[in-house]
């Protein structure tokens, strides 16, 4: 498929890149994009989650009462989890909640990702631009140009470019990224993908594999 480059006026450059049927045009495969999806969210959990339990909390052992005869249930120490202040039953314990997932797999979510996008009508092609040195205030306009000020947008650049990185940080719905950190919840966590012109290549090299 073909789409029109712009410039950062938002106007049309005149000039056409191919965006490979092979990444951006197969039929999305819904399960692979929910796998890579919940693998990505299960990364970002620490895991340090922790409650004490009957053996990890203060107190003393001894039986607080005689075993028969008191007309109610048997009960050991203070720290048993039926009294309060005791320890918790089955309480959660510090845990890696990543998985893995074959490579192959991985790919295949990441060109449904640009699939479903392309199909949504959500991706930009945009010329390769920088500025002199970082300023928001300019990212800000590139984003009117657009027609994106109001948008989530994810800028995906070729190579890193620390100046348009730091103006678009104090963004809340602006990201800016390499083709190499693309991520299947970066694409589909975002309503208007912004692809600039050497990301292209590369992009369809690395999901060609």
């Amino acid at each position: 498929m073909e789409v029109k480059v712009l410039d950062i006026n938002g106007k049309d450059t005149g000039r056409k890149v191919q965006l490979a049927d092979s990444v951006f045009a197969i039929e999305p495969n819904n399960h692979a994009v929910y796998l890579d999806v919940k693998q990505y969210l299960a990364n970002q959990r620490q895991g340090t989650h922790k409650a004490k339990e009957r053996a990890e909390v203060a107190g003393s052992t001894r039986k607080i009462k005689k075993q028969k005869g008191t007309g109610t249930a048997r009960a050991g120490s203070v720290k048993s989890p039926v009294f309060v202040g005791g320890g918790r039953i089955f309480g959660p314990r510090p845990r890696n909640y990543s998985f893995k997932l074959n490579k192959t797999l991985k790919r295949l979510a990441r060109k449904s990702a640009f699939s479903i996008k392309a199909k949504e009508s959500s991706i930009l092609v945009l010329e390769d631009f920088n500025f002199e040195t970082p300023n928001t205030k300019n990212f800000i306009n590139v984003l009117k140009a657009l027609g994106l000020e109001n948008k989530k947008s994810l800028f995906v650049l070729g190579d890193s470019n620390k100046n348009v990185y730091l103006s678009s940080r104090n963004l809340k719905s602006s990201s800016v990224i390499t083709s190499s950190e693309l991520s299947t919840y970066a694409i589909l966590n975002t309503n208007s993908l912004v692809l600039l012109e050497g990301s292209v290549e590369g992009i369809v090299e690395n999901l060609s594999k």
